[in-house]
């Protein structure tokens, strides 16, 4: 959830360092701050807020040095301070930044306090930097140092030292927290997200758990978690996938929102011949097709509700069950794996701690097969699973997940036809039906992003709200539960989201004329069971804004907005009616003022619990 950038070069790093930190500012805006090397000793700047007042510190008092660390701080132990902002310091020139949290840190702590060290933060992360500062005083080589130092940690951590006596290089480590080494020439450089370093090079080295790391501006070695040295691959990066620039959009949000029927064809790409989905697309060892007799998804946030609407594809078109569940809560309880089980992962970053720790548990439940579905071909998700299928969203800046979304669902639902045509549980007519509806998809989505201005004059009614209640049958459901994840994230309007047939349950007593209820309905069999739902709303005087088809039958009325959205076969739905949703919580939060980008007290990717 933070950033780390670290680099050591034959020249000057500090708009290196400046310029990663701009990038990884998605992960963690709370605080940043850059350690830098040079002959004068290690020299600090530390902000609270965004990486510019990081940058306006440096203007007015420029650092310069050819070794250095930097951080943006997504906080976990302690408030949003100077104090607390990273990079740390044992001593004078001992300098370390730190991903993740540790979860003995109380201990560590009391233990160097009894040793005399004195503690200026509340963070977890200080106790390692004065535990490697203790290591030095048995063990002079700051490698070995680090090494030691790490045997007491447990938790998850990236980290990046520098020492300042040892100009010539810059030791890291992960367990548990992403890191990735960026290969120069005469340089090198390590971050926790290769967009950091993409100003520098395309050339990365992804560490692996448990590995240490030596930099030097010519060398690069990497020890393992039995502390062996291991080559490990130097892989490209491939440019076109590139998104951190804007262009002519205002925030990244609404540029991913209008991207969506670009990725999504992207994501069909290969996947689908002219009547068939290709099996082929899950590697050569898809036999566990036709084998699966249950499915378990497990996943976090907007992850975990295309999970929930894959249920409803499953089931209804291979006819077997399939359960969703939140990896936070799977991964602490006893599981009962039926026989022949996919588990099945989700992650936009495939660096999600809770996610991750639920995959590697399930690696030893009897699974049949595990499959990942995610947009980081890199990542550690990708890398540990079994199988993969990759969403090809691109890169996604906004912390507010839209492309990452659909095309998650795109996935699932090549997915489910796929599960279902090696069981016999779809006709060729079918098939062939189901793969000319997803060959429309893109052109579909393109449809419903057309709709942005109308929906944009619906946005300026929330303007004074203050709650809001999303409703939903059958699959869009969890598109509804999507819809208040997005509204809440970015516009700060408390949002719940119900199946509409809950209404009479409870939530009708939120209802009256101050309260907006906001509906996706699809022309399928439950639409009159969704009118009668929306009478009750109405009836209490609650205003509906409703998104569907002309087909619904819905219009205009005292009390109900409505907004077209194009027909679509039933089984695209919850991927079309989706699109609405997301520009009306985008516009919501251009008229509150919020900032959409980087909402408050969030970061893009979780790599803790």
């Amino acid at each position: 959830m933070c950033g780390i950038v670290g680099a050591i070069a034959q020249r000057n790093v500090a708009k290196i360092l400046l310029e990663g930190l701009s990038r990884l500012e998605y992960r963690g805006y709370d605080s940043s701050g850059v350690a830098i090397n040079n002959e004068v000793g290690v020299r600090a700047h530390r902000a609270v807020g965004k990486v510019q007042a990081l940058k306006d510190k440096f203007e007015s008092a420029p650092l310069d040095g050819k070794m250095g660390i930097a951080h943006t701080r997504w906080a976990t132990h302690g408030k949003p301070t100077e104090e607390n902002a990273h990079p740390h310091f044992s001593g004078d020139d001992l300098a370390l930044v730190h991903n993740g949290i540790i979860e003995n840190h109380e201990t560590l702590r009391r233990n160097l306090i009894e040793l005399g060290y004195e503690f200026r933060s509340q963070t977890d992360t200080e106790v390692i930097v004065h535990l490697i500062h203790n290591a030095l005083k048995t063990e002079p080589d700051l490698l070995q140092a680090v090494k030691n130092a790490l045997k007491h940690l447990h938790g998850a951590f990236a980290i990046a030292v520098t020492l300042n006596h040892e100009n010539d290089r810059l030791i890291a480590a992960r367990k548990g927290s992403p890191l990735v080494v960026g290969v120069g020439i005469e340089e090198n450089f390590v971050a926790s997200d290769q967009l950091a370093l993409l100003h520098v090079t395309d050339q990365f080295i992804f560490l692996e758990e448990g590995d240490v790391v030596e930099l030097t501006r010519d060398q690069i070695t990497v020890f393992d978690a039995n502390d062996q040295v291991q080559e490990r691959p130097i892989s490209v990066f491939n440019h076109h996938v590139d998104a951190s620039d804007k262009g002519e959009f205002r925030h990244y949000m609404l540029k991913e929102i209008y991207e969506q029927p670009k990725v999504i064809a992207a994501c069909l790409e290969g996947r689908i011949s002219e009547d068939r989905v290709l099996t082929s697309s899950f590697g050569a060892d898809s036999a566990f097709l036709k084998d699966v007799e249950n499915i378990h998804i497990v996943a976090c946030g907007t992850s975990y509700h295309a999970g929930m609407v894959a249920k409803y594809w499953i089931e209804e078109l291979a006819n077997i069950p399939c359960s969703v569940e939140v990896a936070s809560e799977y991964r602490y309880r006893k599981v009962a794996v039926p026989k022949k089980s996919l588990f099945l992962t989700l992650s936009q970053s495939g660096e999600t701690a809770d996610t991750l720790a639920a995959m590697r548990m399930a690696k030893g439940l009897g699974y049949l097969t595990t499959l990942a579905i995610c947009n980081v071909p890199s990542s550690t998700l990708v890398r540990e699973s079994d199988l993969t299928l990759l969403t090809r969203a691109g890169t996604e800046i906004g912390v507010a997940s839209t492309k990452a979304f659909t095309t998650q669902l795109t996935a699932l639902l090549i997915t489910s036809i796929a599960i279902a045509a090696e069981k016999g549980e779809l006709s060729d007519d079918k098939h062939t039906a189901l793969v000319h509806a997803l060959r429309s998809l893109p052109s579909y989505v393109d449809a419903a992003i057309k709709q942005d201005s109308a929906i944009k004059l619906v946005s300026e009614h929330f303007a004074n709200k203050h709650n809001a209640l999303f409703l939903g049958r059958g699959p869009m459901f969890p598109i509804a539960l999507e819809g208040a994840l997005k509204l809440k994230e970015i516009s700060y309007i408390h949002a719940e989201a119900y199946p509409a047939g809950e209404l009479k349950h409870g939530p009708l007593a939120l209802v009256d004329e101050t309260m907006p209820i906001i509906t996706v309905a699809p022309n399928n069999q439950m639409l009159d069971k969704l009118k009668s739902n929306l009478q009750e709303v109405r009836a209490r005087g609650g205003e509906l804004f409703v998104f569907g088809a002309k087909e619904t039958g819905f219009a205009q009325a005292e009390g109900i907005h409505y907004n077209e959205i194009p027909w679509v076969e039933e089984v695209l739905e919850p991927i079309v009616h989706t699109i609405p949703l997301q520009l009306l919580s985008y516009h919501v939060a251009v008229v509150k003022g919020t900032d959409v980008d980087q909402p408050r007290n969030l970061a893009k990717s979780v790599t803790v619990e």
